[in-house]
């Protein structure tokens, strides 16, 4: 039997944790996707089992605690193994306008500024590219997007700030992101976006799942507006 590409450790006494190789990287999270969606539908059933893939790992959660653990973690490499591999990743695409202008550009100058080249220079590429979705986090719906150009590569900001609006849309490291929700934060804000991604009292919650790609449009104020309106309806 081929030897699975993660290593199993506990997680707590109700999760294990799945780990692939450090890397960001797309056919990583496919195959995690892949195996998560075997799992959740065959071995694993849905609803009494959660699944959070970030990255390069899987993290298995039994709410009920009933789970024998250590069967299922002896079990999990022949799973990995058994599984059908032509099946694919059921994903959507999803563009979301961004309003690049003031006051929501709050770092775009300045950002341009440090990374050599003019703002507009900065929204062509950071807008209308797609960006694959690693993870879901720090805050619920917070969207972690890899596949940014490396000429928009830079560190988080010095200086965290202690509120970041609601639909600010963020860059730092190899990421970007969308900020869910008002809360403190480190990344250099370019935008906002009008669309809400995340809304508790839906279901599911957020709008967007790991493995999805999202491509930023950028807007005016006027389209923004109208989008901020479509979205309160």
């Amino acid at each position: 039997m081929k030897e699975a590409p993660f290593d199993i450790k506990r997680y707590g006494p109700r999760a294990l944790l799945l780990e692939w190789p450090r890397k960001v990287d797309p056919d990583i999270l496919m195959d995690i996707l892949s195996f998560r969606d075997y799992l959740a539908g065959t071995r694993l059933k849905e609803g009494s089992w959660e699944f959070v893939p970030v990255y390069h790992t899987l993290t298995l959660i039994d709410p009920t605690g009933q789970a024998d653990m250590a069967a299922v973690r002896r079990a999990l490499p022949a799973w990995y193994a058994s599984r059908p591999r032509d099946t694919p990743v059921a994903t959507q695409r999803w563009e979301l306008p961004v309003c690049y202008q003031a006051p929501f550009g709050i770092d775009l100058e300045e950002t341009a500024k440090t990374l050599g080249m003019d703002p507009q220079q900065l929204i062509s590429l950071h807008s209308g590219r797609d960006y694959l979705v690693y993870g879901i986090g720090f805050l619920p719906g917070f969207l972690y997007l890899g596949g940014i150009p490396q000429e928009l590569e830079l560190p988080r900001r010095a200086q965290p700030r202690p509120r970041v609006p609601r639909g600010a849309v963020g860059l730092a490291g190899k990421q970007t992101g969308v900020y869910p929700q008002e809360s403190p934060g480190g990344w250099h804000i370019l935008g906002n976006c009008p669309v809400p991604i995340f809304n508790a009292e839906k279901d599911p919650p957020c709008l967007v799942a790991p493995g999805d790609r999202i491509c930023f449009r950028s807007v005016s104020r006027a389209e923004y507006d109208l989008h901020k309106i479509e979205g309160e309806v």
